[in-house]
């Protein structure tokens, strides 16, 4: 039950820091310079929040996606989630946790 909570924890974690990186749209002119501050510290979760080779890789691709102009639209933290719940699963590979 525990392990389950924590995985759905993720998700709902996730689904927010997407929803967090999608928010520049909001603001024009101002977004590409939030951006800016958002693209390192959504690196930075994306390691805490899944550790190992995984996590690193989730984390550099997550700040490129935020970094480049027209791509806060790509979900990457709810991506590696679906990732690391039933990808690595289906290949017989143990989830990073």
């Amino acid at each position: 039950m525990a392990l389950a909570q924590g995985k759905y924890r993720k998700l709902l974690l996730g689904l927010l820091f997407d929803g967090i990186g999608m928010l520049s749209y909001l603001i024009p002119g101002l977004g590409p310079a939030l951006d800016l501050i958002w693209a390192p510290l959504a690196a930075w979760l994306m390691t805490r929040m899944y550790p190992g080779r995984s996590g690193k890789a989730g984390a550099f691709i997550t700040f490129v996606e935020e970094v480049l102009p027209g791509t806060d639209i790509v979900p990457t933290f709810t991506l590696m989630w679906i990732y690391q719940t039933f990808i690595r699963k289906d290949r017989g590979l143990p989830a990073e946790t």
